[in-house]
């Protein structure tokens, strides 16, 4: 079987990255193809493999700051030869999925999220991002543009593979598509578990964007006065610094092993953003801390109410604080939290894609 990958841009490291470089580590002469390629930015991952890139690697800034090209985006997705491959894999948020193949090809688009920009947050776009307002309003002929491409690119995908019901909602509702869950590998091997008691520290760990809200969570440990380890490192980092009390610690990024062990201290992971899956949540679990989460997203998939973690309702800083205080009457196993994290496991996403591949 001739196997290929897609990917939108590999100029940062998250979930989608390390998501690739598991199917790349499954099938090792598939070669990748993507928009932009950055190795420095993705560490490594990708470092001897075959990585295409489309003409718009050669444009000024486009490596760092892709945003400034939407418009040429779906171009270049389009001009990659596909014609030699049984199957192509598309990883995609946005304009991967628009690939052209044969009608002998196999397209599955393993969907990360219809595009918000262009769908459910696109009123919402220019703001966050600090637009000004003529701009918004100008750039409304683009965002029509390019979701009439989006809804047209979904019709190209052969299959729709979800990473959670909660994105697999969002398939349905804009490209009238079924799609099968297979949600994303979690290496939980990195994050062991622990029979160390915990510090009373409570944990955050993410990128510091407007979207995750920090700033909630900062209000609401303002108030609690209860010690806030922040790991991560954004756009967000000199305004939340600003907004924090002297019981709030800002630890920028950490590695691996580092990250584990401020896991393992924990006395419990607090989590108040809307993630389509949400893979922090599943490294505490693994490393046996519960979760403080906010009801939304893909954590309502992975967390067990009452077992590995609670809920709160609103994305304020007084549902917070009334979670951190109901949290105390409670009693987590870390058991039972490594147990359900150990359901989203590398291992088990492998099994599943051999499975659906039918290898």
């Amino acid at each position: 079987m001739r196997i290929a990958f897609v990917h939108e841009y590999l100029n940062q490291f998250g979930g989608a990255e390390r998501t690739l470089a598991v199917l790349a580590e499954m099938f090792p002469t598939a070669p990748i193809y993507t928009l932009l390629y950055d190795e420095k930015a993705t560490r490594g991952l990708f470092k001897g493999r075959v990585v295409n890139t489309s003409f718009l690697q050669k444009f000024p800034g486009a490596v760092k700051h892709h945003e400034w090209y939407p418009l040429l985006m779906p171009l270049a997705i389009e001009q990659f030869d596909f014609s030699v491959f049984d199957v192509v894999i598309s990883i995609s948020a946005s304009f991967a999925k628009g690939i052209i193949t044969k009608p002998a090809t196999r397209h599955i688009c393993y969907c990360l999220t219809p595009p918000r920009f262009l769908w459910d947050n696109s009123q919402k776009f220019g703001k966050d991002f600090g637009f000004p307002f003529l701009i918004r309003f100008a750039s409304q002929p683009l965002i029509s543009y390019l979701r009439m491409w989006d809804h047209s690119a979904a019709d190209r995908v052969d299959e729709f593979w979800r990473i959670s019901d909660f994105v697999g909602q969002r398939i349905q509702k804009y490209y009238r598509q079924p799609s099968r869950l297979i949600y994303p590998p979690v290496d939980i091997s990195k994050f062991p578990i622990s029979n160390l008691k915990f510090e009373p520290y409570f944990l955050m760990v993410g990128r510091l964007v407007s979207y995750k809200k920090f700033d909630v969570a900062i209000k609401a440990f303002n108030e609690l006065r209860l010690p806030l380890k922040i790991i991560g490192a954004g756009p967000e980092m000199k305004r939340l610094k600003k907004l924090a009390h002297a019981n709030i610690e800002f630890l920028d990024q950490v590695s691996d092993d580092e990250l584990g062990r401020y896991y393992r201290g924990t006395k419990a992971l607090v989590f108040p953003q809307e993630e389509d899956f949400g893979i922090v949540p599943l490294e505490a679990m693994a490393s046996g801390r519960p979760v403080i989460a906010y009801r939304g997203g893909g954590a309502e998939e992975t967390i067990i109410e009452n077992e590995t973690g609670i809920f709160f309702e609103t994305q304020t800083p007084e549902a917070i604080i009334e979670a951190v205080k109901k949290f105390d009457g409670y009693k987590f196993s870390p058991i039972r939290c490594r147990v359900q994290a150990e359901k989203f496991s590398t291992d088990v996403f492998r099994k599943n894609i051999f499975k659906y591949l039918n290898i």
